[in-house]
């Protein structure tokens, strides 16, 4: 077997995708044989989350310390260089198949009682193509007899031109359209949350006009999402117009922005912008904010979109 997992191809109306069984992970998609986001080998150790799946949790739990129905719980530090619980339980986790079609695929997994998530919950995770893109949706079925703290969300890197090869771009060369007009401030050392602010006190992160990205550093979450019928919609494009969109509904307000900034490791070095639908901030699980209660015998689903521009 690949080193990444199974491999699950679905194809239809020009988009062509391959998932793979750990961590549930989008490995490749594209649209007419352009790359839409950043692909990696079959046969590789997946790129840390590149594509994968997050859940029961997105983004950092600061000092992976949390308290959930009057219980003090904590979680392996697995961001060991800021000292954070990362992107949830499922990242690494071997999923089976549910369903098999040329143009869906359903896999799912269960997350067991743990040390610092003593919760079962059934994980669903379901990958569709059709005309309007590649369509993801994530299904929690709380299985177990407590209430469990709950959040999801996706880990794709965008590209709007090629990030590798001959006429390699980056994120500084195309342009974004974020429609968010707050940003979650984080601290400059562990990126751990600290305000809500709006982004007109914060330019060099005020998107909701289409500007280039430039050089700006980015990695944060935004919120107070303008939406076209009940949609709020991220765009990423090149300079010959080409590029991708990523559109999501009312089930995930907040939004994590990257620019790929890894200045050590030149082939990975903002390659691809990560853009992360959540459905709670960093932090919810201390924060409490849009943090999902999913009580027992409870489902909960959330949903989103990568298509071509």
């Amino acid at each position: 077997m690949p080193r990444s997992g199974r491999q699950l191809r679905i194809a239809a109306h020009g988009y062509e995708a391959v998932i793979v069984s750990i961590g549930a992970t989008l490995r490749t998609l594209t649209f007419e044989d352009r790359d839409l986001v950043v692909p990696f080998d079959a046969d590789a150790v997946r790129p840390g989350y590149r594509g994968a799946t997050l859940a029961p949790w997105p983004n950092r739990i600061v000092d992976g310390r949390y308290s959930f129905g009057g219980a003090e719980q904590q979680l392996a530090l697995t961001e060991p260089e800021r000292g954070h619980a990362l992107h949830g339980l499922l990242a690494w986790v071997e999923f089976e198949d549910r369903l098999v079609l040329d143009d869906r695929v359903v896999l799912a997994a269960v997350i067991v009682p743990q040390t610092g998530y003593p919760f079962r919950v059934e994980v669903e995770v379901e990958y569709r193509i059709d005309v309007d893109g590649l369509h993801q949706t994530v299904t929690a079925h709380n299985v177990g007899a407590d209430a469990a703290p709950w959040g999801t969300g996706p880990h794709p890197y965008l590209v709007a031109g090629p990030s590798t090869g001959s006429g390699a771009q980056s994120v500084d060369d195309w342009t974004l359209l974020l429609p968010a007009s707050e940003v979650l401030t984080v601290t400059a050392d562990r990126l751990s949350p600290v305000a809500v602010e709006p982004v007109s006190q914060h330019p060099e992160w005020d998107f909701r006009s289409a500007r280039p990205i430039g050089d700006v550093f980015i990695d944060h979450a935004f919120t107070g999402l303008t939406r076209d019928g009940g949609l709020a919609e991220v765009r990423l494009t090149a300079a010959d117009g080409h590029g991708v969109g990523m559109a999501w509904d009312e089930r995930c307000p907040w939004v994590q922005v990257h620019t790929a900034d890894t200045p050590a490791v030149a082939d990975t070095h903002r390659i691809g912008l990560a853009v992360e639908p959540m459905t709670c901030p960093p932090d919810a699980f201390n924060s409490g904010v849009d943090l999902v209660t999913l009580a027992a015998g409870a489902t909960h689903a959330a949903s989103w979109r990568i298509f071509s521009l």
